[in-house]
């Protein structure tokens, strides 16, 4: 079968892998004026809290250099380069609106000189093996076409002793919370991306991209595939969102 019969999920869709990344980067771009908006609207302001507990379980080094995948408008790398002096951080997302919010915002210009803001395709990472400390990617994974190539790349830059953290929507480990959960998705966010970005389709596809996702010892036990050891997970508001940690040992 070749790359271009294969097939994948576009939120509830079934479509051509060559599509996907094509399809992902129209969302992005329609979307990112108002990402940081959206976001506040769909977790109610918690995903400030949830990339704050990323940041005290990574517990960023000083000197150290960070790559932040799908890191478009620099809310990881700026929370990073705060708490490591002397640290770098390269923003990389396939959307280029995304990194040019991410250049205006005030943070981006008071660490310019510690930030490099990159386009290019998590499947396929444009730097040498070996290279980078820490890898973070925060809401981004979920939306790569080939989950697991990416973390491939991700151990595949990292150095020896680097580590992986991601932050993503996940499963509640509770059937009717979980449902509860998904009647507020399903019902809710849609409006609110029509009503806050003049754009609902984008946020049905979020909405969907999420339930869509591998729950947590699933995805635990594909971080493992790549090679990353110690992999451990953390559930943040009862599993509406986990964070994952794997080191390159």
């Amino acid at each position: 079968m070749t790359d271009d019969q294969k097939t994948t999920h576009f939120g509830f869709q079934t479509v051509n892998e060559a599509e996907k990344a094509g399809m992902v980067h129209g969302v992005f771009t329609r979307v990112a004026s108002k990402y940081d908006v959206m976001n506040d609207a769909m977790s109610l302001g918690i995903h400030r809290i949830w990339k704050d507990a990323m940041m005290d379980w990574l517990a960023p080094r000083p000197g150290t250099k960070l790559l932040d995948v799908a890191g478009g408008t620099g809310d990881v790398s700026f929370r990073y380069l705060k708490r490591a002096p002397g640290a770098h951080a390269t923003v990389l997302d396939i959307t280029e609106s995304m990194l040019v919010e991410g250049r205006q915002r005030a943070e981006a210009d008071s660490m310019a000189d510690r930030l490099d803001w990159v386009v290019g395709d998590a499947m396929a990472l444009p730097f040498k093996a070996n290279t980078f400390d820490v890898y973070t990617i925060s809401f981004g994974i979920r939306n790569v076409t080939r989950v697991q190539d990416a973390l491939n790349e991700a151990f595949r830059v990292l150095r020896p002793g680097g580590r992986l953290m991601v932050l993503e929507f996940s499963q509640i480990p509770n059937d009717l919370m979980q449902k509860a959960y998904d009647l507020y998705s399903f019902n809710l966010i849609p409006v609110m991306g029509q009503v806050i970005a003049g754009d609902r389709d984008s946020y049905q596809y979020l909405v969907e991209s999420i339930r869509k996702f591998p729950d947590q010892e699933t995805f635990a036990g594909m971080i493992r595939q790549a090679g990353f050891g110690q992999v451990k997970y953390r559930n943040l508001t009862m599993g509406i969102a986990a964070l994952h940690s794997g080191w390159k040992i």
